[in-house]
């Protein structure tokens, strides 16, 4: 046995529209075929206007303005050519160095030190004694260069008296050239007895050099000197036979 289906709710309803929808449908399709059948009365209007109107022209629409065709642009020109300008030579004038100002010594800002009175007393006198110890050995210096110079002088003199003493005992040898010097050390006693002499340095003439050993010899003793202290045992005597 196959059980009955439910009734769906609603079903009627739909059922009842779709035959509404159907009847309407064919009550227009006739009225449609009907209306085709019959001919349409004709109907006149007449139009009438209590203000007669007077006729406006229409203008036509003004033409549209003609398209401008845009100018080409002007190609730009070319770039001037840039001529090199020649270097400008400007001569710089040497400034001379403005001559240095010379600024006074400024004083010293800081205060004078307290001076010790019997300090800077012992400070003279050192000094004093400086100053007179230095005019002393200056002094001394003096007198020795006196004494130096006066035993030169005295030397010289006695030097002399010996060379005069020997001039009057030499036999000079014959052709001698120009006029040479001969040096002799002689040995003498305090009352100037000549005990040796000897050649220190030679003429280069040997004739001469003996005559002058010769004179020396002959001319024992030899002169005194004015000043005793001036005495040497051994004296240096320098020789020329001409005088000049």
């Amino acid at each position: 046995m196959i059980p009955e289906r439910p009734v769906e709710p609603g079903r009627k309803k739909a059922l009842t529209f779709t035959l509404l929808v159907h009847l309407a449908l064919a009550g227009v399709l006739f009225l449609g075929v009907q209306w085709k059948r019959s001919e349409p009365d004709a109907m006149q209007v007449e139009l009438w206007s209590p203000v007669p109107v007077k006729p406006t022209r229409v203008e036509p629409p003004p033409p549209p303005p003609p398209q401008v065709k845009p100018e080409p642009k002007p190609e730009p020109p070319p770039p001037p050519i840039e001529v090199p300008k020649k270097p400008e030579i400007v001569v710089k004038e040497e400034k001379k160095p403005e001559p240095k100002k010379v600024e006074p010594p400024k004083p010293d800002p800081k205060p004078a030190p307290k001076v010790d009175p019997f300090k800077e007393m012992l400070e003279r006198e050192n000094r004093e004694r400086q100053v007179a110890t230095e005019q002393n050995r200056l002094a001394a210096l003096a007198e020795k260069e006196q004494q130096a110079a006066a035993a030169r002088r005295g030397l010289e003199s006695y030097a002399a008296k010996i060379r005069g003493k020997v001039r009057g005992n030499i036999v000079l040898p014959p052709s001698i050239a120009g006029n040479p010097e001969a040096v002799f050390d002689v040995t003498q006693l305090p009352t100037g007895e000549v005990l040796a002499v000897r050649l220190k340095r030679s003429s280069g003439n040997a004739a001469l050099d003996a005559a002058i050993e010769r004179a020396l010899l002959k001319s024992s003793p030899l002169p005194k000197p004015d000043d005793p202290s001036l005495f040497q045992r051994v004296l240096e005597i320098r020789y020329r036979p001409f005088e000049e």
